[in-house]
């Protein structure tokens, strides 16, 4: 059992549930939820996002054993095939992606087997070749939004497109912060995760601006009068805070401020959802 968590990365992918289920429930226009609907938004979603972590672990296998961070995976390390690994998370990817499809809406299991491709057969293989992977991998990793979204109302609006955007953005300076961090275990096998290759001034820079824009992108569901002033402001702020982390690293290129930034990013999504879900009820 602790093999199949690590394979699948379970805190993770239950992060990812809840963006999307947080996301239905701000789709919500007043109406009594259905319970079902979340339910199988919840099973199919981890399923699609554990699928994408195995196949993950399965292309990298060689890689994550030269990592200290990851060498202790099970496929890495041999206590789980290969093909055991590749049968579980094929049979997860199929059955999550059903589960979307037949109990939500086609659209939105369109969705999720786009996430799952783009993710494991996409942005993974890129890790290797160019910083542009974390670009990539942005779009899979903003899709929980859209799937919520879509699971409620059926289609994508212009407030699931504004959602989608701050999970997107939020993901440069929460993923370069970590492999700011990682950077030496990173190279080991091989990854370019950084905007510039390396710890320096430039990408610095780079991890500065994408967080600035976070600020007022967070603010869009205010503007666009789709939630209140309260949640605006909350998330107008948290931008600006990760921004000053992120700008302390600038000047610093210090691993201390990058943990940091980290930590502030993990904060971000989740009090930022919660405030355009409070906010709108």
């Amino acid at each position: 059992m602790s093999d199949y968590q690590q394979l699948v990365k379970t805190r993770l992918t239950l992060l990812v549930v809840f963006s999307a289920v947080i996301t239905y429930l701000t789709a919500n226009t007043g109406n009594p939820i259905n319970w079902f609907d979340v339910t199988m938004l919840a099973i199919g979603g981890f399923l699609v996002v554990a699928s994408s972590n195995g196949i993950n672990q399965i292309i990298e296998k060689n890689y994550d054993s030269l990592m200290i961070r990851t060498k202790n995976r099970p496929v890495a390390t041999n206590r789980m095939s290969v093909a055991e690994a590749g049968i579980v998370s094929t049979l997860f990817g199929i059955i999550g992606v059903a589960i979307i499809g037949i109990f939500l809406n086609q659209l939105c299991g369109m969705l999720a087997l786009a996430s799952l491709i783009a993710y494991a057969f996409v942005y993974t293989p890129l890790k290797r070749v160019s910083p542009i992977s974390v670009f990539v991998g942005a779009f899979p990793g903003a899709f929980p939004t859209l799937l919520g979204w879509v699971a409620y109302t059926g289609h994508i609006s212009n407030e699931a497109l504004i959602l989608f955007g701050v999970q997107f953005f939020w993901q440069f300076p929460h993923f370069w912060s970590i492999a700011w961090i990682l950077d030496d275990d990173y190279k080991r096998a091989g990854f370019k995760m950084l905007p510039m290759y390396g710890k320096d001034k430039k990408s610095a820079l780079q991890i500065l601006a994408f967080t600035i824009l976070l600020a007022p992108i967070g603010f869009l569901p205010t503007l666009e009068g789709y939630t209140g002033i309260v949640s605006g402001c909350i998330a107008l702020v948290a931008g600006i805070v990760l921004s000053y982390y992120a700008f302390r690293l600038y000047k610093s290129c210090d691993n201390k401020d990058a943990k940091k930034l980290m930590f502030a990013s993990f904060l971000y999504l989740p009090l930022v959802q919660i405030a355009y879900l409070i906010d709108k009820i």
